[in-house]
């Protein structure tokens, strides 16, 4: 069973009507080794925009990803079969910072006509420390905030995809045996079921979504 703790880099929206698109996906992969929660391995690609390939001075001012960097890239259902390639053949929780990040990833994963049953078993690992902390709802803490909380070092450079999945996951390496994560799946109205709750412990019985129909079939 792992555990993957994955970051979205978007482009910035400044008006209203703008579309914002991923442009980079980084992620790390939590196991155990000898009992013991740890990052096993990591993943980095960046993305390239279709809906508008140009980007904006404000998204590199903000994330530092370069023109070069996305031309350079695939667009997101390569990229996205390379994510679920890495990420392997076991069963597996996705966590992010937030909700914003599963969100953005369901919704372009519709514009692009992929399926979303890979993104499965999703929980939202603010919420969580939040609740391990009895903080108040409207007290969700930011990941720079929550690091010092733990005094957990910040390492690489905020708003870069990897750099902030790595440090998302020292958090819940440390919070392990605190956590209860959730089984899920999305629906057509992109909110999730949560029935089912397995702590870190107990990880029995949890279903690995197929991938052969990560992509829908147009003649369907």
């Amino acid at each position: 069973m792992v555990i993957i703790v994955y970051d979205l880099e978007m482009t910035v929206r400044r008006k209203k009507g703008q579309i914002a698109e991923i442009i980079e996906i980084g992620a790390a992969k939590v196991g155990t080794v000898d009992g013991q929660p740890r990052i096993v391995d990591t993943f980095q690609a960046f993305v390239k925009p279709t809906v508008v390939p140009q980007l904006s001075p404000d998204t590199t001012e903000f994330t530092g990803i370069s023109q070069e960097n996305v031309d350079g890239a695939e667009a997101l259902p390569q990229v996205a079969r390379e994510f679920i390639e890495w990420m392997g053949q076991e069963e597996y929780f996705l966590c992010a910072w937030g909700p914003d990040d599963q969100r953005q990833l369901i919704q372009e994963c519709r514009r692009h006509q992929m399926s979303t049953d890979w993104i499965v078993n999703h929980n939202n690992l603010q919420k969580m420390l939040s609740k391990v902390y009895k903080l108040e709802k409207h007290q969700q803490m930011g990941l720079k905030p929550a690091l010092e909380m733990l005094e957990i070092p910040f390492s690489g450079s905020h708003h870069r995809a990897m750099d902030d999945a790595v440090n998302t996951a020292h958090i819940l390496v440390k919070l392990y045996d605190k956590f209860q994560f959730r089984r899920n799946k999305p629906s057509d109205e992109t909110k999730f079921e949560s029935e089912v709750v397995y702590k870190t412990e107990h990880y029995e019985n949890l279903p690995f979504a197929g991938l052969a129909n990560l992509f829908t079939d147009p003649a369907k």
